[in-house]
């Protein structure tokens, strides 16, 4: 469903009066999976067992870790798909189903695997499940993983526990790439001999939790894996619940129906935070909450003077105070503290100057052309989108507002068939700024943003396969100051993670967003 909502001039301080009351009276309704409906196997979790239920707004899009695009997905996914190498809680690379790397030359890494390491269906992991894996990944380009992997050249098979891996040119962030999804192993001989169907419909992989039911937009179930590697897990089963309005999601924890929940609404934080035995836990993320713009001509984003005044007339701050409780950090980067290739000095930074702004559409001869801002009616995006119209109406702009539910918004952001500007909170997952600026290449950013500065363009080329560290931090550092005049995207805040947790867990969450179940314990 396609809503535009044309707004008249409203006065600023009113919107931002009644946000709250708008918060508290409309739920969210976040659906990035497929309308079809889907059952695929009978629950095994049974009432006496020890059980997880984790509740997130959206649904994984499917059990294909090289065709999943969004974080809700993997943080489902990990728990099923091992890596080669992992992540700890503080970002740092450390052995997974690898116990050893080194890059042997310019272009190849060699990889000792575990010799220990079995399927959900008995079968041993071996090289040939790392070159299947990452081949698929490498060479299709149909799936929406491929552009991470494409640099992949062959994984060469030295014994069933060693392999080389030959990428095409020298890539710096090789190794961030094997502790993402795309780099969860799948089964070679099990899909060769079933068919990849088969292996949707009844998926395994080597991690702590195996597949026991999905039933599509409603629950994920997994069940513990009795052979895991690293020893016997904690739980019994897991519960991934998909709960699209936030109120229910909020009830469903008061009432004990569910252990965690994501994404509540800044107006339930003192009601979760005052039920006995519940708490809210706030935890930074490396997602970027923001408004990517056309520069194509025709549009009058086009205009660079268009561009800045629509930067001075947000006020960041008061969007930070008054939708998100408080939870963002303001930036002018993408590239947050923490991701290699950040430039501080962009970051805690705002540039609010709604007089400013006037004086420049002014100069810029803007009269009444439509600025249309497209979002998913996902997580507070409406509220957002709201404020931000009120501000850029208060300063002249005729703005149009083009509300879509989550699927449609992902087919539109998918097919690149946004108009002036659209709105998406954006993470990192490969926790470099290479994550973050592969779009603005001169080839990726066709049809999307058309931005095109030759500068960029080689200063981006380079980064990718510069393997000195100190000057390739330098790179991205030119390409921050020269996004922050131009503006192809206009960055917000920060965002932060608000869980609402049962008292009887002990939980942290990760700024990576990632539910590893075996970091989360009874207290």
């Amino acid at each position: 469903m396609k809503v535009k909502n044309y707004l008249t001039k409203p006065l600023l301080f009113v919107l931002l009066a009644t946000v709250l009351l708008i918060v508290a009276a409309c739920s969210s309704n976040e659906d990035t999976g497929n309308s079809e409906d889907v059952d695929q196997g009978a629950s095994e979790v049974e009432d006496d067992e020890k059980v997880l239920t984790i509740a997130n707004a959206t649904d994984i899009e499917s059990f294909d870790i090289h065709n999943n695009n969004n974080t809700i997905s993997e943080a489902v996914l990990i728990n099923v798909f091992d890596y080669l190498i992992k992540n700890d809680p503080d970002g740092n690379k450390v052995p997974g189903l690898a116990t050893d790397w080194d890059n042997i030359d310019e272009t190849s890494w060699r990889l000792t695997l575990r010799d220990d390491v079995v399927f959900h269906n008995g079968d041993a992991f071996t090289a040939k499940d790392v070159k299947f894996t990452l081949e698929r990944v490498a060479q299709d380009s149909a799936l929406s993983q491929y552009y991470l992997y494409q640099e992949i050249d062959e994984v060469i098979i030295e014994d069933d526990y060693n392999v080389t891996i030959v990428t095409k040119n020298p890539d710096p962030i090789f190794i961030n790439r094997l502790s993402r999804m795309g780099s969860g192993m799948l089964p070679a001989d099990y899909i060769e001999e079933n068919g990849f169907d088969h292996f949707l419909e009844e998926p395994i992989g080597t991690g702590p939790y195996q597949f026991s039911s999905w039933t599509r937009d409603d629950r994920v179930e997994l069940v513990k894996n009795e052979d895991y590697y690293e020893g016997e897990v904690e739980w019994d089963a897991v519960v991934f619940r998909t709960i699209p309005e936030a109120s229910t999601r909020v009830s469903e924890l008061l009432v004990g129906g569910v252990d965690i929940i994501a994404n509540v609404p800044v107006a339930d934080m003192d009601r979760v935070a005052g039920e006995e035995g519940r708490s809210i836990i706030t935890a930074p993320t490396r997602r970027v909450l923001q408004t990517i713009l056309r520069h194509t001509d025709g549009y009058v984003t086009s205009d660079p003077i268009v561009r800045e005044a629509i930067d001075l007339a947000i006020d960041k701050q008061a969007i930070v105070d008054s939708i998100a409780g408080g939870a963002g950090v303001l930036t002018r980067t993408s590239v947050t503290p923490g991701n290699f290739g950040a430039d501080p000095s962009l970051y805690q930074q705002s540039v609010y100057d709604p007089e400013e702004a006037k004086r420049l559409l002014e100069e810029a001869g803007y009269t009444s052309e439509d600025l249309e801002i497209s979002f998913s009616s996902a997580a507070q995006y409406g509220e957002y989108a709201e404020v931000i119209a009120a501000m850029l109406t208060e300063v002249g702009f005729t703005v149009n507002l083009d509300i879509l539910e989550a699927t449609a918004f992902y087919e539109q952001f998918n097919a690149k068939n946004f108009e002036e500007m659209f709105m998406i909170g954006i993470g990192n997952s490969l926790n470099d700024a290479a994550n973050n600026y592969g779009r603005y290449l001169a080839e990726q950013a066709e049809d999307e943003t058309d931005y095109d500065n030759p500068e960029v363009e080689e200063l981006l080329q380079s980064a990718l396969v510069n393997m000195d560290p100190e000057d390739r931090e330098s790179q991205y550092q030119q390409v921050q100051q020269i996004f922050a005049e131009e503006r192809p995207s206009i960055y917000l805040f920060q965002m932060e993670g608000i869980y609402g947790v049962n008292d009887r867990l002990d939980y942290s969450p990760r700024e990576d967003e990632m539910f590893i179940v075996e970091e989360i314990s009874l207290d």
